[in-house]
């Protein structure tokens, strides 16, 4: 069983910058991808970001791209989302997910490829 602790989340004005922490409770942290999701009120689940195992593969949603950045620190058991230029529409919850890899380094972009989630902090972008 994989445990995954979120942080960082807090209420922030349009422009502002936030970073999202991950940690994980696991031994062997460098063998799983890790991603990050959002939900909004009303609305689905949505992917944001995504690195491989190795960290040598990132993605990002559309949406996202150039300005935020996935990164992680296996050595820490953390994963890590930095948020720049944030806006109102990036108000959501946040959770990070993880998957344990047995073959391929590539990063996981669909929500059902995942088998472990943390219980999301709230990131809250005013006008």
């Amino acid at each position: 069983q994989v445990q995954l602790d979120e942080s960082g989340g807090g209420l922030v004005q349009a422009g502002d910058s936030l970073r999202l922490s991950c940690a994980a409770s696991v031994l062997t942290f460098s063998t799983y991808a890790m991603g990050w999701f959002r939900q909004a009120p009303g609305k689905e689940r949505e992917f944001v970001a995504a690195i491989s195992w190795s960290g040598g593969s990132t993605y990002y949603a559309d949406s996202v791209k150039g300005r935020f950045t996935i990164s992680r620190d296996n050595a820490k058991n953390t994963v890590r989302l930095q948020m720049n230029s944030l806006k109102p529409e990036d108000t959501a919850i946040y959770y990070c997910a993880a998957k344990r890899i047995y073959f391929g380094d590539s990063p996981l972009t669909t929500r059902t490829q995942y088998d472990y989630w943390g219980q999301g902090t709230q990131v809250t972008v005013s006008s």
